[in-house]
């Protein structure tokens, strides 16, 4: 037994259609059938009043005419058609019925003589609805009565009304057939797209083509592609960092095997110790790479973030007194200024948590591959329409050729002696794109070793 469907079932688009259209038709038929019955009525009275008012006033010229020398002796016309019965008269000279139908009474059709006037009236004679013009002779001595009943009008005009209406009713049927017809052809390009997504493999995601497709589909078939590419961008989003992970994370585990199996095969206390602090180091390594991967497969996976106003020189601050401590046992200087310091504030419009991942990325680089005994500079210049960060080293810098390729994901120079996973100036490069701000590296020419500077625009209200 089919389940009856339920109340939240989707409609029919094409069945919607149909009954639109056929009660916009059913509508319009019948307003126009209304207008029709009322103006063939209203011209039906018209005509068939002009008609009495012309029997009216022949039958008063030919009692003028007439020279009647016995009054007493009136004349009852005959009966020469089908319809007569419908309609009767009466002539009065003098008070006296001269003349009338068969079927009209021997009394005035209008009773009301004392007052008589000219027109027409609706009266009820025998039980039945008579339409009546009076109309009297120039010398007041004649009265000519002369009526029709109603219901012979309504059999008329619904003769005129069933010839003209009943062939639209009968068409109504094809032209619900062919509203249909029309509907189901229009909505065809539907069921087109629709066969069309169903078709498709799960990772299909190349753009949807549709040739013949109305004007009106292109929004939603902008709309699928859209979404099919942010949906390509996020699954090769995700593919990469399987892929960058499963190939970042080999060498790292692989080094931490190595060591343990070394720190259980040791009988040495000091050589067990070493390698203990090597699997360390090399988990400290790993769980680095880990955050890298993770940080920048959000960043392509959400793109921007919402950005907020926040302090570029405090968050530097913070993030220069946490990284001190490694500087310290490297035996570096580290120095942190700020420009102008009569307003040490620079608020920008950024994300404070990716703006902080951007400035530790910089500054930790910096510590890492300078070597011990250099000095690291970082400075907030706050200018009259943005705000800087610049970082500088004392390390041995890069060529032009690698220079080129800062950013590329997993690309390092070989020869540091540093540990690292090569994602940290991917981060960088994609933060700064997410938050409008530029990037320009070049060599330091006071350090000697690599100048890195992020500039953002400075907030309207502090400009």
């Amino acid at each position: 037994m089919t389940a009856p469907p339920s109340p939240h079932s989707p409609h029919s688009l094409q069945g919607r259609l149909t009954l639109l259209v056929l009660g916009l038709v059913a509508a319009v038929w019948v307003v126009t059938a209304v207008v029709m019955w009322r103006d063939v009525q209203h011209e039906l009275d018209e005509l068939l009043d002009s008609h009495l008012a012309q029997a009216a006033a022949l039958l008063v010229v030919q009692q003028a005419g007439d020279a009647h020398e016995d009054d007493d002796h009136h004349v009852d016309a005959p009966l020469l058609h089908r319809y007569a019965t419908r309609t009767a008269f009466q002539v009065w000279h003098q008070g006296t019925l001269v003349q009338r139908s068969a079927n009209a009474p021997t009394t005035p059709m209008l009773s009301d003589s004392k007052h008589f006037k000219t027109g027409f009236r609706s009266v009820t004679m025998g039980g039945e609805d008579w339409r009546v013009f009076a109309a009297e002779g120039p010398e007041h001595d004649v009265r000519v009565f002369v009526g029709e009943q109603l219901a012979s009008r309504r059999s008329i005009l619904w003769a005129v009304l069933r010839s003209t209406l009943w062939p639209l009713a009968l068409a109504l049927p094809l032209l619900a057939l062919a509203a249909w017809w029309a509907v189901r052809q229009g909505t065809a390009p539907l069921r087109r797209l629709g066969t069309q997504l169903a078709q498709r493999g799960p990772r299909a995601l190349e753009p949807v083509r549709m040739d013949g497709a109305p004007s009106e589909m292109a929004p939603m078939l902008d709309a699928l592609n859209g979404l099919f590419d942010r949906i390509g961008t996020l699954m090769e989003s995700e593919r990469r960092f399987t892929a960058d992970a499963a190939h970042e994370l080999r060498t790292p585990i692989a080094a931490i095997r190595t060591q343990a199996q070394v720190a259980l095969g040791e009988s040495d206390a000091t050589l067990r110790r070493h390698a203990l602090q090597s699997t360390l180091a090399g988990c400290d390594r790993a769980t680095r790479l880990v955050e890298q991967l993770l940080t920048l497969s959000r960043l392509e996976a959400n793109g921007a973030r919402p950005a907020a106003p926040v302090d570029l020189a405090a968050v530097v601050r913070r993030l220069v007194g946490e990284l001190a401590a490694p500087a310290i046992d490297k035996a570096q200087t580290i120095g942190f200024d700020v420009a102008p310091n009569d307003d040490a504030r620079c608020p920008v419009a950024a994300d404070e948590t990716l703006l902080g991942v951007l400035a530790r990325n910089l500054i930790d680089n910096a510590i890492r591959y300078s070597p011990a005994g250099a000095t690291v500079q970082v400075a907030v210049v706050r200018e009259a329409r943005r705000a800087r960060l610049v970082v500088e080293d004392g390390g041995p810098g890069l060529s032009d050729a690698d220079l080129a390729r800062l950013g590329e994901r997993f690309f390092r120079v070989l020869g540091s002696g540093e540990s690292g996973s090569g994602l940290g100036w991917s981060i960088v490069r994609r933060i700064a794109a997410a938050q409008g701000a530029e990037v320009t590296v070049q060599r330091s020419a006071a350090l000697g070793g690599l100048r890195v500077e992020v500039a953002w625009p400075l907030l309207e209200s502090a400009a």
